[in-house]
């Protein structure tokens, strides 16, 4: 079973695609975390990856993908994965269902945990970090039992600046510009499934589970 998350910044499609990992036994594929682990391994695909990381430009589409291929490639994705944070665009979706029919193989779906913006922004503007241990708190769902002190470690709490709402609407309006397309591209292709991300973590999960089966 092979899974593509889709959803905005703080939609919560990350614990999710978590969640499901754990309860199939499928490897969690973040293409972050794969970018890491090639260049701190200083694999040929990873010394390529951290030429264009170093210039602070973006990895080729055609790159990105062979750093996935080889990922999905392993034998602990062999049942399957949950891809997190890829395909971002029409172009690494077309190149990525390229590679994949290449190998006889396709993305069996594409799940969209669907959040309002405005959700969104009180979502992500609620949250707290704290400055030393890094501890995070939700002012509504998960609060610190003293306004603004850390239970953990008594640090400070602050608004992260990715969390602000002009910065978090401005992530929107890149999802929007850049990703949205991504759930026609999926829905012509009758993959894509569509869960309502404003529900309980809980229940969001149970919605998956009920589309995967």
């Amino acid at each position: 079973m092979k899974i593509i998350m889709l959803g905005a910044p703080g939609a919560g499609k990350g614990t999710q695609a978590k969640l499901i990992a754990e309860k199939y036994g499928l490897p969690h594929v973040s293409t972050g975390d794969i970018f890491r682990a090639n260049v701190k391994e200083g694999t040929q695909l990873g010394l390529e990856a951290k030429k264009y990381m170093d210039q602070g430009l973006l990895v080729p589409d055609e790159l990105t993908v062979r750093i996935l291929l080889d990922r999905v490639s392993r034998p602990d994705c062999s049942a399957g994965y949950v891809l997190d944070g890829f395909p971002r665009t029409i172009p690494q979706a077309q190149v990525l269902e390229k590679a994949l029919a290449e190998l006889g193989d396709q993305i069996d779906f594409a799940i969209d945990v669907d959040v309002p913006d405005e959700n969104i922004v009180r979502r992500m503007g609620g949250r707290r970090a704290c400055v030393t241990c890094g501890a995070t708190y939700h002012m509504e769902h998960v609060p610190p039992r003293t306004e603004g002190i850390c239970d953990t470690c008594g640090g400070e709490l602050i608004l992260r600046e990715d969390d602000k709402p002009d910065t978090v609407k401005n992530r929107l309006k890149v999802y929007h510009e850049q990703t949205q397309p991504l759930i026609d591209f999926y829905q012509k292709k009758g993959v894509l499934r569509v869960v309502d991300g404003t529900m309980d973590m809980k229940d969001v999960f149970e919605a998956i589970v009920a589309i995967l089966g």
